[in-house]
C-alpha cells in the first residue's frame, strides 16, 4: 500500500495534489473524522493503483527491487529511467504492481444483534471466515446463547464461512476451572459436542472455532482429547474444526496461558490454528504497543517448526490502548479503536511518533486534568509490516 506519513506544513490538499488522488477518497478510505486538523506522523493510506517508494539514502535499485519481489529491469522501465546509477534520496519511484498473494482471513466481531451486519456487509468482501465471539460452555456441556443470527446471515451475503467460536472465559472470569470441569469428563464432553453440533445445524455454522484459554496445566492432555474428539465428530459433518492458541516461544514456556496449549497436537488434529499474537500492551499492563512485531517473531519462529506453516493463521489486533501516566500496577489502560487514537492526538494536538523496534505508533498528551497519557494503536505501517510477515513465513493467513 502506498502510505504518507503527515510532515508539518501538509495539508489534506497538498496531499491530494502530490499524489493526484482527490481529498474525498484520501478521507474515506482514512475514515478521516477531522480532515482539516492532520497530526504530524499520522500514517495515510493513499488510495491508488500503483505502488510507490521513497528512495532513502543507502539503497540501490537491486535492494528496492528485491524489497518489493521484482526486478530491476522493470522498475527502470516503468519509470522509464535510463541510467540505473541516477537515483538519489527522496526520489519516488513507481513500483511495478504484480499479483497479490491470496490469503485466508478471518475476523472475530464481539458486536453482536443487528450491530454486527452493517460492519460485515462493509469488509465482507476481505473476509474467508467471521466469528461472532461468542458461545461460552456451561459445567454440563450446555452453551450460553448469543445473538448471532444477523452476523451470520451477513456473512453468507458477503460469501463469508460464518464460524461457531465457543470459550470458556469471560472479561471478568479466568474460566479455568469450568475448563476443568468439562474436558476432565468425557460425558460432558460429549454433550457438550452434540449440542454444538445441533447448534450449527440450526443457526448454518459451517466451522467450529475452539478458543478455551486459562486452561490447567494439568489438563492439557484432556484438551488435546477434546480436540480429537472434536474433529471425529464435526469433520464426517463436513464442519472445519479450528483453535486459537496463546502467543507461545517454545514447548518449554509454562504457566496458565500456555502449558495446556499443544503446539504440535493441535497442528497436527485441526484444520488451521489462530495464533494470538497480540496482548502484549494490555488492559492492566505498562504501556507498550499491542503486537510488537519482534515478539511476533518470536512466536511465529518457534510455531513454524512444530506447526505446517500453511494452517498457521496470525493474530492481528484493531484496537490499542490509552494509558493515563505515571502507570499504576492494578490499573486500567482505555481500549481505543486506531481511528480513535488519531483524533485524540489531533484533538490534543500531539505528534504521533513510531517506534522501530516494535513497527507501532504512538503519542503521549495532556488531558483536560492535566494527566499525561500515552496512546498505542496500529496504523497502516505497523500493520504492513506485520503482513509481510505473512509471505515471509509462508502463512495461510490472519
Amino acid at each position: 500500500m502506498l502510505i504518507h506519513v503527515v510532515k508539518s506544513g501538509d495539508t489534506l490538499y497538498r496531499i491530494s495534489r502530490l499524489y493526484g488522488v482527490s481529498m474525498s477518497s484520501i478521507i474515506n478510505v482514512n475514515q478521516l473524522s477531522m480532515p482539516d486538523r492532520l497530526v504530524i506522523g499520522q500514517a495515510l493510506v493513499i488510495p491508488t493503483g500503483d505502488a510507490y517508494h521513497t528512495v532513502r539514502a543507502g539503497e540501490s535499485l537491486w535492494s528496492i527491487a528485491q524489497a518489493y519481489g521484482t526486478t530491476v529491469q522493470a522498475i527502470l522501465q516503468v519509470n522509464e529511467i535510463a541510467n540505473p546509477n541516477l537515483i538519489y534520496p527522496g526520489m519516488v519511484l513507481r513500483i511495478p504492481s504484480k499479483p497479490r498473494p491470496v490469503i485466508d482471513v478471518n475476523g472475530y466481531i464481539y458486536r453482536l444483534g443487528s450491530a454486527a451486519s452493517p460492519i460485515i456487509r462493509e469488509v465482507g468482501q476481505y473476509l474467508t471466515y467471521v466469528a461472532p465471539f461468542a458461545y461460552r460452555i456451561r459445567e454440563d456441556g450446555s452453551l450460553e446463547t448469543i445473538d448471532d443470527n444477523p452476523a451470520i446471515n451477513a456473512a453468507y451475503s458477503v460469501n463469508a464461512v460464518p464460524l461457531m467460536a465457543i470459550t470458556n472465559f469471560t472479561s471478568t472470569e479466568l474460566g479455568e476451572n469450568l475448563a476443568h470441569i468439562v474436558l476432565s469428563n468425557l460425558q460432558i464432553v460429549d454433550r457438550l459436542l452434540t449440542n454444538i453440533i445441533n447448534i450449527m445445524r440450526q443457526k448454518g455454522y459451517l466451522g467450529l472455532n475452539i478458543d478455551f484459554e486459562n486452561v490447567l496445566p494439568e489438563d492439557r492432555e484432556n484438551y488435546n482429547r477434546f480436540i480429537r474428539l472434536a474433529v471425529e465428530r464435526l469433520h464426517p459433518l463436513g464442519y472445519s474444526v479450528s483453535s486459537a492458541l496463546a502467543p507461545k516461544t517454545s514447548a518449554e514456556q509454562s504457566g496458565l496461558l500456555y502449558t495446556a496449549h499443544d503446539y504440535p497436537a493441535h497442528g497436527a488434529t485441526l484444520d488451521f490454528i489462530i495464533l494470538m499474537t497480540y496482548e502484549w500492551g494490555y488492559t492492566y499492563g505498562p504501556p507498550m504497543a499491542v503486537a510488537p512485531i519482534d515478539q511476533v517473531r518470536r512466536v511465529l519462529d518457534y510455531a513454524v517448526t512444530v506447526i505446517p506453516p500453511g494452517k498457521i493463521m496470525m493474530g492481528m489486533p484493531n484496537y490499542g490502548y490509552d494509558w493515563t501516566l505515571p502507570f499504576v500496577e492494578g490499573s486500567a489502560a482505555r481500549v481505543v479503536s486506531n481511528v480513535e487514537a488519531v483524533d485524540i492526538a489531533a484533538r490534543y494536538g500531539a505528534e504521533i511518533r513510531y517506534d522501530e523496534r516494535s513497527q507501532a505508533p504512538f503519542f503521549n498528551y495532556f488531558d483536560e486534568e492535566g494527566r499525561r497519557h500515552e496512546v498505542w494503536f496500529d496504523d497502516a505501517r505497523s500493520i504492513r509490516a506485520r503482513l509481510r510477515l505473512i509471505a515471509e513465513y509462508g502463512l495461510a493467513g490472519l
